[in-house]
């Protein structure tokens, strides 16, 4: 019953989006779906496909039919544009997921150049020769005019994929992004000056006699500026934007794409929207990708690679930050010093894989007995170190315990365990290389106290199985 209900009222948001949409297209002044220079029905329609599936057939076909009955007029006709819109959507979508693959169709530029051609190629040309085709039937054009019309629809739908459909699921399939002040503001920015940007170059308000020079490159670095500074679902945003002032602006015959006839002038538009859709997304999509192997790289850089711990430049970092932080606060931090035992018995009993699946126990068993706000790192080899703000020599040593106990009773094979020393700033030193000095030289007293060092601490007679190496 709940998912009957969920599926109706995704009917009903598609079917109220796309004739709403329609409808304020035809307000505006933007043609119906016989010619629009930018029809954004098309792109809702491809979108709805691409994150919903097939089955929200029905409420794009009734959309296109009560779009066709309220501007055109004619039963079969509307039909037709019905069809023709539905067959074209849900072809686009077949044929990206089959090609590219789903929903995520603009996170690299191949993907996005593999998009545009499907929708270019394919699903919008033949949704054009049906659409064109039933308006011949009912009579309200003839076969001499077919060609015009067709490019007109076929662009027209084109601009619509390229422009519309980004928007919808890049919106709707990224992670929500909580801006800064000073990023909402720069995005207020953005669009203030996008907005009179576009107005003057598409809206006839140039200081001049003269409404259409070729200033269209003005829209260029604000394509540039949103892929940069705020990613790919807002370039596509302010695409739409420059979209829909661009049409608005030509269709009241101002700006740099107007000529003597219409079809001429829409054509031109329509070029410029295409190109410069294909380009703004595959540029997102580029920035994107370097920013995501930029913070790969990063955190490759600042951890082991065995463990997944923090690796040594890393600690480094953190203890500089921690004295610096201290020394403002006067607040103590402990730095824990952790040596497993016996690793080389276990590399040459066991072999070297249990050897590497013994030490990501202990860093493991690290991690889980540590805050939110400590650093748990490897230092090298079989030793470990983690920075504990806040806490003092006492909490060091309740952390180590916590450690030892732990790995005593987890029942992994071989059995491991643990050796640590504790040094507290700013009472054993006052950078990172003597506290770690300090936390290293009580770790070796700790051992002597014991009777153990590290050969010792190891008991091959204590094991009672060979380890399972699976999952390492």
């Amino acid at each position: 019953m709940y998912d009957f209900v969920r599926r109706q009222i995704i009917l009903a948001l598609v079917l109220t989006t796309y004739v709403a949409a329609g409808k304020l297209t035809w307000f505006l002044g933007f043609g119906s779906p016989a010619a629009a220079p930018f029809w954004p029905p098309t792109g809702i329609a491809l979108a709805a496909f691409l994150l919903g599936g097939f089955r929200l057939w029905p409420a794009v076909f009734a959309g296109a039919v009560i779009l066709g009955l309220t501007t055109i007029g004619s039963a079969v006709t509307s039909l037709g544009i019905g069809l023709a819109h539905t067959l074209e959507g849900m072809a686009g979508a077949w044929l990206v997921r089959q090609v590219i693959g789903g929903a995520d169709i603009f996170n690299s530029a191949p993907r996005v150049f593999r998009f545009t051609a499907l929708v270019a190629l394919i699903s919008t040309p033949a949704g054009a020769a049906i659409g064109v085709a039933s308006l011949v039937i009912g009579g309200f054009a003839s076969w001499a005019s077919y060609e015009t019309i067709w490019t007109t629809w076929w662009l027209g739908d084109l601009t619509s994929a390229l422009v519309v459909t980004p928007v919808i699921v890049l919106w709707a399939t990224s992670p929500r992004v909580r801006w800064r002040l000073f990023e909402a503001l720069e995005a207020a920015v953005l669009v203030i000056l996008l907005a009179v940007v576009t107005i003057v170059v598409f809206g006839g308000r140039l200081p001049s006699d003269i409404r259409n020079y070729p200033l269209e490159f003005l829209c260029g670095p604000f394509l540039v500026w949103a892929a940069f500074r705020f990613g790919r679902r807002d370039a596509a945003g302010v695409m739409s934007i420059i979209a829909g002032v661009a049409a608005w602006g030509t269709l009241a015959g101002h700006g740099p794409f107007v000529r003597q006839t219409a079809h001429d002038s829409l054509i031109l538009l329509q070029a410029y929207l295409c190109v410069t859709a294909v380009t703004s997304l595959a540029l997102a999509a580029v920035v994107a990708e370097h920013k995501e192997a930029g913070i790969q790289l990063r955190e490759l850089s600042l951890t082991d690679s065995l463990t997944g711990l923090a690796n040594y430049r890393r600690l480094i970092d953190v203890l500089r930050a921690e004295i610096a932080r201290s020394d403002r606060t006067g607040r103590p931090f402990a730095v824990l010093f952790v040596d497993m035992n016996g690793l080389k018995g276990i590399n040459d009993r066991y072999g070297h894989l249990a050897g590497s699946r013994a030490l990501c126990r202990v860093a493991e068993t690290l991690r889980r007995s540590c805050r939110a706000i400590d650093t748990p790192s490897r230092f090298g080899g079989d030793e470990f170190a983690v920075v504990l703000p806040e806490t003092g020599e006492i909490g060091g040593k309740e952390v180590a315990m916590r450690v030892s106990q732990r790995l005593g009773v987890e029942g992994g094979r071989p059995a491991v365990s643990i050796s640590a020393g504790v040094a507290e700033y700013p009472r054993d030193g006052g950078t990172p290389a003597a506290l770690l000095g300090a936390a290293d030289r009580d770790l070796y007293a700790q051992k002597e106290k014991s009777g153990a060092s590290r050969a010792k601490r190891w008991s091959p007679e204590a094991e009672m199985e060979t380890p399972t190496l699976v999952g390492l």
